[in-house]
């Protein structure tokens, strides 16, 4: 896809994506800013990164853009925020930073960056970085998706010669009807886990609850920032797993 269909980039989403982009030096998110919408994107801006923060609540940004050096709250406690917020832990978010050495790109990653960049940082490539890391989440969540369907149609499946045993015993099924449902507050947290490809942390991604009311499931997703891929972790077992 090309740097002038980025506007289709969030699928099913009749607009522009809405970049919110987050540096101290005013001179660099206008010229950022005045290219994207060149590009057909929106673009929201903040000077730290308490504003950042609070507009990233308020607006929910397609993809977030941010420096790691920022007044009031580095970066990567701002990203590290986003990450551990249910309503925003799926924004794609990009450092287009001076800081690029090997330490501060390990920390960035940790903190749950999609990408870094290092300045000087063009905006065409910003643009691209953009596209990738909007169209990378949009089929995240698609996958994601489809497994919590897959899971829920393998529960209701299993669950049928069960249900209708109970109803030959004159026992209420009511109880152990299946459930399953996305949860943004987990009944158990999701684990710290390494990706077990390149041994950096994985990101939490988003979680499904399933299962009977007395046999309750959950499962955690993840993925890798070096690109390694997806995984599912599975509670009941412990088990890690690419999906």
């Amino acid at each position: 896809m090309g740097l002038d269909r980025l506007t289709l980039a969030v699928a099913g989403i009749d607009r522009p994506p809405l970049a919110l982009l987050v540096d101290r030096d005013a001179d660099t998110r206008h010229m950022y800013a005045d290219f994207l919408r060149t590009m057909q994107c929106e673009t929201e801006e903040a000077g730290d990164g308490r504003e950042a923060l609070a507009k990233a609540m308020t607006r929910h940004p397609d993809v977030i853009v941010a420096e790691t050096r920022l007044p009031g709250m580095s970066g990567y406690d701002l990203c590290r925020l986003i990450r551990d917020d249910p309503h925003t832990r799926d924004i794609p978010f990009l450092f287009v930073t001076a800081c690029a050495f090997e330490q501060d790109v390990k920390r960035a990653n940790a903190a749950g960056a999609d990408a870094v960049l290092v300045k000087p940082c063009l905006p065409e490539e910003l643009a691209r970085a953009i596209e990738v890391a909007i169209e990378r989440a949009d089929r995240l969540r698609q996958l994601i998706a489809g497994l919590q369907h897959k899971v829920n149609a393998q529960l209701e499946h299993s669950q049928a010669p069960r249900e209708e045993s109970t109803a030959i015993g004159n026992r209420s099924p009511l109880n152990r009807q299946p459930q399953g449902s996305d949860a943004t507050a987990p009944p158990s947290p999701p684990p710290a886990l390494a990706c077990p490809q390149c041994g950096q942390p994985l990101r939490h991604i988003g979680t499904h609850v399933g299962g009977v009311a007395r046999h309750p499931e959950q499962w955690d997703y993840f993925e890798c920032g070096a690109g390694c891929g997806t995984f599912q972790y599975r509670h009941r077992t412990c088990k890690l797993r690419p999906v």
